[in-house]
């Protein structure tokens, strides 16, 4: 798809049509590029694989971490009220989210000082924050690498092709297409992969820190339920 762009913008409409007859493949256009051009599309390709990966499975594991319904905490304010913290616990411990591992934290510690409910239930957050954030920086990495391994792979492609400009006594655009086509071609891989990975990393940032939010909004919940009269 990328080759027939190039093409199309490279062409009059009298020679589009022979053009295309001797239009070439994707990879036959990353060969041409030599062990360099080859070696940097591996190294994108991988880099890809990754960042989508990391994406797609960041955005469910967040996902599901801000599926909070609005009447857990109502059913946990309506256990304690009724001093049954044990049905409290349980309701926590079937429910798989941060909200609910920071209010069962909070919840083994009833009868201690709140400073020190309050400690435990923020370092329950920490530790939940950080699990959301795993491999973030991994995502944000790539979307810086991948635009400068995109612009190595031009300044080999252009290497390539003034090196052949100086050995070949009959210089023609065949000669110089693999380098150039290295230089177009892995340039463009790899600002798409560094914008992807750009926009993904700010999506899931932004996805962060509205879980951050519920988590905060609930153990304030909490902690102004345990200062209610009778708790």
């Amino acid at each position: 798809m990328l080759n027939s762009m190039l093409l199309w913008f490279q062409t009059t409409p009298e020679v589009a049509e022979d053009a295309v007859v001797k239009q070439q493949n994707l990879i036959d256009l990353i060969v041409l590029g030599g062990p360099l051009g080859i070696a940097n599309m591996i190294v994108l390709l991988i880099l890809s694989i990754v960042a989508v990966y990391i994406f797609i499975e960041r955005w469910l594991t967040i996902s599901n971490a801000s599926k909070v319904d609005d009447s857990f905490i109502n059913n946990i304010r309506a256990a304690v009220a009724s001093n049954n913290i044990e049905g409290a616990k349980a309701l926590c411990r079937n429910t798989d989210t941060p909200v609910a591992r920071m209010i069962e934290k909070g919840l083994l510690r009833i009868g201690k000082p709140l400073r020190d409910i309050d400690a435990a239930v923020e370092n329950v957050g920490n530790l939940e924050v950080f699990k959301l954030e795993k491999n973030l920086s991994t995502l944000a990495s790539i979307s810086g690498a991948a635009p400068m391994i995109g612009f190595l792979g031009t300044v080999t492609g252009m290497i390539l092709a003034f090196y052949k400009m100086a050995s070949e006594q009959n210089v023609t655009p065949s000669v110089l297409a693999g380098g150039i086509y290295q230089a177009l071609i892995t340039t463009a891989f790899g600002l798409l992969i560094g914008i992807f990975a750009f926009v993904g990393y700010n999506l899931l940032v932004a996805k962060v820190e509205k879980v951050i939010y519920q988590m905060e909004r609930s153990t304030l919940d909490f902690m102004d339920l345990l200062q209610e009269p009778g708790n």
